[in-house]
Formats: structure tokens, sequence, C-alpha cells
């Protein structure tokens, strides 16, 4: 061991000197062999970011690796209040203290609800898990608690509530699904399919002409198996990485989603 630690370069020695006796605020990048996060919010600044636990030197908070092994993993932060390590992901709870977290945005709609990203989310209760996130997350709950919590209860309850709202309903599932996988949607493209613009003519004039309930309820009947059927075809479009057809899919997904809104409007 001895021989060792004589042949150490002398560099190494100065390097791990420097470290420990000098301390800045924020690195502007990693710096071998410790990853610097910053300290009051915990965030790995080395891409991309991982579950690593900290180790500290001085002031300074280190990842125990050097890096970040799995890109798949998201950054495992502590609690604000009692800087307890979370028990479960999502973490927008605290189950020690209960306090409400800030939101991370690394959490996208489907991590909130503890699903896999995939588009057919049939047989999940997901107002099941919307309602539980309520009740913890709810801004009534936490009047008399601090400003700051009062405000992360705020952000939090309204993000949950955009969440549910987004994967509850196929069109928005399929557009967010897309989105996450980088494709961008415009739902005002004008529609050049000469099939689709005489079908929505001849739909269009029925709902005019519907005079009575019966009427409009048999077409929002049939846009709904429409809409049923294109949802079908964008999962199958999305499952097979088809995201021109998961794209038409959702064009006509879009213009059924419309034509029932207007027959629930004249009901």
């Amino acid at each position: 061991m001895t021989r060792k630690f004589l042949s150490t370069p002398f560099s190494t020695f100065f390097y791990l000197r420097r470290t420990l006796t000098s301390i800045p605020q924020r690195f502007q990048s990693p710096s071998p062999p410790f990853t610097p996060h910053d300290i009051d919010q915990n965030i790995c600044h080395n891409k991309p970011t991982c579950y690593n636990y900290f180790s500290s030197i001085g002031s300074l908070r280190f990842c125990r690796k050097s890096l970040c092994s799995k890109p798949e993993q998201k950054f495992q932060t502590i609690c604000w209040n009692c800087h307890d390590v979370p028990q479960s992901t999502p973490f927008l709870f605290c189950q020690s203290c209960r306090c409400i977290q800030p939101v991370d945005h690394s959490n996208d709609y489907f991590d909130i609800f503890g699903l896999e990203r995939k588009y057919d989310i049939e047989g999940i209760d997901l107002e099941g898990k919307y309602k539980d996130w309520q009740k913890k997350l709810h801004p009534d709950l936490v009047h008399s608690k601090s400003q700051k919590e009062r405000d992360f209860a705020a952000e939090q309850s309204a993000r949950v509530i955009d969440a549910y709202r987004t994967l509850s309903k196929p069109l928005s599932r399929a557009i967010y699904i897309l989105k996450l996988n980088g494709v961008e949607i415009d739902e005002e493209q004008t529609i050049s399919d000469p099939e689709l613009l005489a079908e929505i003519m001849e739909i269009r004039e029925e709902v005019e002409e519907a005079t009575n309930s019966e009427a409009l309820n048999h077409i929002r009947s049939q846009m709904q198996k429409k809409l049923q059927n294109w949802s079908n075809a964008f999962a199958d479009a999305f499952q097979s990485r088809d995201f021109e057809e998961a794209k038409n899919a959702i064009r006509r997904m879009t213009y059924y989603s419309r034509v029932i809104e207007e027959v629930v409007k004249k009901l």
C-alpha cells in the first residue's frame, strides 16, 4: 500500500487538495471525479439525471458515482421540509412529514399516475388515482400552512388536474403521447382529403337538420363509434411507430370529437 501511495502522481494530490479547500457556489460543468449538484434544489447538472445519493465534502454535495448510469432514471430529490428520501415515485407528497413538494417537470403525466407510457390505458382507474392525489394536494387542505407550501399545493393540484384531463380523453392522450415522442401535431391543419371533406359536409348537414334529441343522439352515437375506430387505428400506428399514420388518425379523431361537442351543445 505504501508503494502505491508513493507512486501516486503529485497532480492527483494537488487536485484533491484544491477540491477540498475551494468551495464555489456553482460549477459551470461537472469536473471529475465528482459530479456537483445544486445545494438548494438538489438538481444534478450531469445529463442525463440519475438516482445517485449524495456524499458530502464540506458544504458541497456530490454523486457517489461519477457518471449517471441509466438515462431512463430520474434524479431522486429529498423533501424540502424534513429532508427525507422519497419512499416512492413520483414525489409529489412526502409520506414522512406530509408536506407537498414543488413541481418536478421531469415527471410527465403518465408518471404522475404511475402509468406506463402507452396509449392504451383501458381498465385503469384513472379517476380513482386522480381523486387520491387531490385528497393530498388540494390547496384547501393546506390553508393553514406556510405560503410556500400553499403555492406548491396550487401548482401540484393544477398539474394533476391537467394530467387527468389530458389522459382521460383519447384525442388529447394521443396528441400528448406523440408530443412526448417528439412529434408535434397541428390541430388546425387544413383538411385536403376529398373523401373526408365530403363526409364532413354530409355530417354537418345532418346536425343542422336534426330537429329532436333522438336524431342528435343517433348522430352522436355514430361519431363515437367512428372516434373509437380511429382511436384503435392510432393505437396500432403508434405501436408500430408509424407516426404519419398516427397523425392521420388524430386528424380524424379531432373532427369526430368536434362533431360530438356540437351535438352535445345542441341537445
